[in-house]
């Protein structure tokens, strides 16, 4: 199998350069990034409406595209980083586009002749519609910018954690990975939105600009200080080509001896494991297989492969059903999302008399408690945990800590839905009292459980894929969790059209449904998918976790 040479790419060799010299550089881009992405993201629906004359339908339509895209996206950025470019060349060149397409959306919004008169509150036959220029700048902005977005978010946490031999550093690196780009998302969820609501458009837009540009200035300037990877070939070809092979093998007999199975000279031979037989006979050795000049290199890929290609595949089919399950948590999270949206919208969001939270700012609350918490639990919750049992929590705990976490907040939100709904009914029985008194802020409880759960298992999932892959799918492995964010996004939408389908519990106006048994419902799921999650972990063995752990550190994952 192609290997990954790490090489360090600085004028003077030391234990200076990589480690936690890289770590204000690539901390710093994520933070610029993040905020620079948040910027004009968080606030696109309302500039398609506002400034586009876009009807609300269409508008929400391409916010959905685009977040689902800049979700899944990481997965190309990192097959890139992982087979060709490597991981320092992906996020330069990602960041870059991210910064052209911001400033597309930016010129949108400076530039008068790049967008339609508004429509002031006329009636839609006198809004006039955008020109196919006006679109063509400002979806090119939105394609490019959700594109170097979603390229650059995941693989900036791999290169992070390529600085560092230790597993308790990496998993310290991922923590503040995460608090950064929670951090940033609060600050452009709030900050920036702010001022392109109520100064200008230009001049928000302007900042992400500005964010995404220094960004990518600080993590050019910690170049001399990073440790390089440098990828050969494509990881994915092989585990193709293994398949491939047993499948032409498939009626080859399996030998208990070591030497029938081939590995590299460099290698010392060793037979593949028991596990999944069928996929070992794409290692064993067959008359032609080999070169007869005496390198003893493969003759035909496509009919024998090394045992190390093998154990490979195993590990990525070892580990689907651990990633499955993370579907199913990310599922309700996404639902939960937007339903709290809606929640918010009929509920009372005044804070004193004159302060009136935005319905879409409420979210701002998870990332907030997300944030807080990751803090905490580096900090101080690791720490006591070591105290107390003589070792650090394993990925699998903190992802189970998640699951549960996940669960109880979605029961909060149906008991929150359930007094809302009565309060409501309440009001339709004695019309002198107002439509709905219940605060906003009530949403809190349900919205912080949300961002607590998120501060166990996205680190725990990253953490626990940059370690169990194998090397040559590093990038890929922490890009598994945008993968998922993607796939529960979308799965999210077609479960909700399918309750409204088949239950009257999503009308349009949802105080006359029962929201609250969406929450039930999902309650539900998560306790079925944490009984799987379960299952699959207390049968899953670590591959390289412990190895690490016990060669290079005093720190064990349970």
């Amino acid at each position: 199998m192609d290997t990954i040479d790490r090489e360090i790419q600085a004028p003077n060799s030391g234990r200076k350069h990589c480690g936690w010299v890289t770590f204000p550089f690539i901390t710093g881009a994520v933070l610029g990034l993040g905020l620079a992405g948040t910027g004009w993201m968080a606030n696109l629906i309302i500039y398609l409406i506002q400034q586009f004359n876009v009807n609300a339908i269409d508008a929400a339509q391409v916010s959905n595209i685009v977040n689902g895209g800049s979700s899944l996206f990481p997965i190309v950025g990192a097959i890139i980083a992982d087979s060709f470019l490597g991981c320092f060349s992906v996020i330069t060149l990602f960041s870059s586009i991210s910064l052209l397409g911001t400033v597309f959306i930016a010129l949108t919004a400076t530039l008068n002749s790049l967008r339609p008169t508004p429509c002031n509150g006329r009636l839609g036959s006198f809004c006039k519609d955008p020109s196919w220029v006006q679109f063509l700048v400002l979806y090119a902005g939105i394609a490019l910018g959700s594109m170097g977005l979603g390229g650059t978010r995941f693989t900036l946490a791999t290169m992070g954690a390529n600085q560092f031999d230790n597993p308790q550093h990496q998993g310290i690196f991922f923590n503040w990975c995460f608090f950064s780009q929670y951090a940033a998302s609060a600050v452009g969820a709030t900050a920036l939105v702010y001022i392109e609501d109520n100064l200008s458009w230009g001049l928000g837009f302007g900042l992400s600009v500005a964010a995404n540009l220094l960004a990518l200035l600080i993590f050019l300037l910690g170049n001399r200080f990073y440790l390089h990877d440098k990828p050969q070939g494509s990881p994915f070809l092989d585990i193709v080509r293994v398949m491939v092979a047993a499948f032409r093998k498939r009626n080859f007999s399996l030998s208990p001896m070591a030497d029938d199975y081939y590995n590299p000279i460099t290698v010392e031979g060793a037979p593949p494991n028991k596990a999944f037989r069928f996929l070992n006979r794409a290692s064993l050795k067959a008359e032609g297989d080999i070169k007869t000049d005496g390198s003893g290199t493969i003759a035909k890929p496509w009919r024998l492969c090394s045992v190390q290609q093998v154990e490979d595949l195993k590990t990525l089919v070892r580990i689907l059903p651990l990633w499955s399950s993370s579907i199913f948590l990310s599922t309700p999270v996404a639902i939960h999302s937007s339903l709290t949206v809606l929640q918010a919208l009929n509920m009372d969001r005044h804070l004193g008399q004159h302060l009136k939270i935005p319905a879409g700012s409420i979210l701002v609350i998870e990332i907030v408690a997300c944030a807080i918490f990751l803090t905490l639990i580096d900090r101080f919750l690791w720490l006591t945990w070591q105290n107390l049992t003589r070792k650090s929590p394993s990925p699998l705990q903190r992802i189970g800590v998640g699951h549960v976490l996940n669960v109880l907040a979605m029961a909060v939100s149906a008991l929150v839905e359930s007094k809302r709904l009565k309060m409501v009914h309440h009001h339709d029985r004695d019309q002198s009292q107002p439509r709905s008194s219940m605060l906003a802020l009530w949403l809190v409880p349900q919205l912080s459980l949300v961002g607590i759960g998120e501060a166990f298992h996205c680190p725990g999932q990253v953490s626990l894929y940059y370690q169990e892959f194998p090397a040559s799918l590093r990038s890929t492995a922490t890009a598994m969790i945008a993968l998922i964010i993607g796939i529960a996004f979308y799965l999210g939408t077609a479960i909700i059209d399918f309750v409204r389908r088949v239950t009257s519990w999503l009308p349009d106006n949802i105080n006359n449904g029962r929201l609250d048994n969406v929450y039930w419902m999902l309650t539900v799921v998560g306790v079925l998918n944490f009984g799987y999650y379960l299952a699959c972990s207390r049968s899953y063995k670590y591959q390289n976790v412990e190895k690490q752990v016990d060669a290079d550190t005093n720190y064990t994952y349970g």
